[in-house]
């Protein structure tokens, strides 16, 4: 896409959850891992109130105490697997082709960083036909279950041949690590309730949140960056 004026608002989408409508397929899969070790299945309801990043933590919440180191190799296996089998049912979150092209079309760029493993997210993002809209797609290429701050900050500072700037960047995801990574990485974020938390654990990040993802782009607009 070429060099970005310095004043120009950068994007950071998160993928699952966010740009990829994949809840469905997420409490599927978590449930069938659930299975495995013998938990009782979860509503989406309850998943949203409890999610949060380390994801044993969010094991913890719902089992009274931390998983074994055994417990969570059977669980994160279990996860990715059923979860693979599940991905295929799943669609981009609606209006993502038009609000990407909108904002490339607008000069401005934007980027993709997920915890999702970078060989399995980069051909899914081909695979949708929306790889040209951005300068970057980075996935997780370490080990799962951790936080996204540190991958932020690399994510950013990667960019800064494109003149991306962190502090006129804006993070666009659907859980409280996502504005927990943008403040650590000195961006802004605004969080979208169409994915793994709810509205009121959204909120408690004290950012901007909203129920579409044409109104996560507005805002962004709107911040006083």
């Amino acid at each position: 896409m070429g060099k970005h004026a310095t004043h120009a608002t950068h994007i950071v989408w998160d993928w699952n959850g966010t740009l990829f409508h994949d809840i469905d397929a997420v409490i599927g899969a978590t449930n069938a891992a659930f299975g495995e070790i013998g938990l009782e299945p979860i509503t989406l309801e309850r998943y949203r109130e409890l999610y949060c990043v380390p994801v044993p933590r969010f094991y913890e919440r719902l089992m009274g105490r931390l998983p074994t180191d055994a417990e969570w190799v059977v669980m994160d296996e279990a996860f990715h697997r059923h979860y693979t089998s599940r991905r295929e049912a799943c669609a981009l979150a609606e209006g993502v082709e038009t609000l990407l092209a909108g904002w490339r079309t607008g000069g401005r760029s934007q980027s993709i960083l997920s915890m999702y493993g970078h060989d399995e997210l980069l051909p899914l993002v081909r695979a949708f036909g929306i790889e040209s809209h951005f300068i970057r797609v980075e996935g997780r290429t370490g080990p799962s279950g951790g936080s996204k701050a540190e991958h932020m900050v690399r994510h950013l500072a990667a960019l800064a041949d494109e003149r991306v700037d962190p502090g006129r960047t804006v993070v666009i995801g659907d859980a409280v690590d996502d504005a927990l990574a943008a403040r650590h990485a000195g961006a802004h974020a605004v969080l979208y309730t169409g994915g793994s938390h709810s509205r009121a654990s959204l909120l408690a990040a004290g950012v901007p949140v909203v129920d579409s993802l044409a109104e996560a782009v507005e805002t962004a607009e709107r911040l006083p960056l």
